[in-house]
């Protein structure tokens, strides 16, 4: 018997997605070409919110703010269902030096978020200098291989089949809707379809997706293992982060490379962020080299994904796009989809976030931040 939802992806968005559908009173099915969560949701570094938020659009913040409100909740949902931690933690985030400072505090008193001025050798004693630096105290962070772990399990134990190593091939398309999915698995069928598949969402849809622009970028990673404590919470500089998780290790990233769907890393990067990470926190020189690694993020034009049903199709939806923000906007971006799905009333105005054939021109006016 076909599900009620069929969703192509099983990254975070997908099976984020699938969780909202399900608890909505839907059946669901989940197709992945690979292993879920082992795209971008794995390659990613987990900060739960934009790196510095005030140089994005509304849609982006809005986006991200919606999810950060209940996003402690939310995690702790899915590990009281799955049994595993998924290592939400406030770990807060110092911004050192190049910023701007006026903009950042009116950002902040406009979305009524915290930003403190702080010494820099206050929050991070092993700094080259005493300028000062803001500290975003409420800025949390996600272990996401463990979230990608623990959601799955979550969406087995709700009764959600997830099938691996299916790759669409085609969609038979008959009266206004989706009949159908070709597969290397055979045909699957549902009464809505729904597409989560990250970088792979435009070259999925093929010709019903002409005018998606989602493309992969690139995005090359370090990481470290420390003494546990050696580093207590987020630090960015110039686009460069690094951060801790509770057993010592230390994330390093990340870069943005347009190079396709290459996902090879290089040493030309693997040299500039160990040069990066090492001059942020000396201490890392001494630290174990544990992985360098490259995930293809799905880029977007200003960094906004599309949750929203096809203009021709009735029973097709896409939930992509979500560039740097995947695992920040997860949770909000589900919910805005099981919104429009069950037509439920939404957070905010989501119009910016319809397909591009229907806001071509509210598209025009955003900046692109690729």
């Amino acid at each position: 018997m076909n599900p009620d939802f069929l969703i192509v992806g099983g990254g975070i968005i997908g099976l984020s997605s699938a969780l909202e559908l399900v608890q909505g009173g839907a059946s669901v099915a989940v197709l992945e070409r690979g292993t879920c969560g082992g795209e971008s949701s794995w390659a990613g570094g987990g900060i739960l919110s934009p790196l510095l938020p005030w140089d994005y659009p509304a849609a982006v913040t809005d986006l991200t703010q919606s999810s950060s409100r209940y996003y402690a909740e939310w995690a702790g949902q899915i590990a009281g269902i799955s049994g595993l931690d998924p290592e939400y933690r406030r770990s807060g985030m110092l911004v050192l030096p190049e910023f701007d400072s006026e903009r950042a505090m009116n950002w902040s008193r406009s979305h009524q978020a915290r930003i403190e001025w702080v010494q820099q050798r206050d929050r991070l004693p092993e700094a080259a200098g005493d300028d000062e630096a803001l500290w975003l105290p409420d800025v949390a962070q996600v272990r996401n291989p463990r979230l990608i772990k623990a959601l799955r399990l979550a969406l087995e134990r709700t009764g959600v089949r997830i099938v691996e190593h299916v790759e669409v091939t085609g969609m038979a398309v008959g009266g206004g809707r989706l009949v159908r999915l070709d597969t290397t698995a055979g045909p699957f069928g549902a009464g809505q379809y729904v597409v989560a598949a990250g970088a792979w969402s435009k070259k999925l849809l093929g010709e019903q997706g002409t005018q998606v622009e989602i493309k992969p970028i690139r995005g090359q990673m370090l990481l470290f293992r420390t003494r546990p404590g050696t580093l207590r919470h987020i630090i960015l500089q110039n686009g460069f982060y690094l951060i801790p998780r509770d057993d010592g290790h230390v994330l390093g990233g990340s870069t943005l490379e347009d190079s396709g769907f290459d996902k090879s890393t290089s040493e030309e990067a693997r040299n500039q962020l160990y040069t990066s990470a090492t001059k942020l926190l000396p201490p890392l020189a001494q630290a174990e080299f544990v992985k360098h690694w490259a995930g293809l993020r799905p880029g977007s034009p200003g960094n906004i994904p599309i949750i929203a049903r096809h203009p021709q199709i009735e029973n097709l939806y896409l939930n992509s796009g979500h560039f740097r923000y995947g695992v920040t906007m997860a949770p909000a971006s589900a919910r805005i989809l099981a919104n429009r799905i069950f037509r439920r009333e939404q957070p905010f105005d989501i119009s910016v976030y319809d397909w591009p054939e229907i806001n071509t021109k509210a598209l025009d006016k955003v900046q692109n931040l690729v």
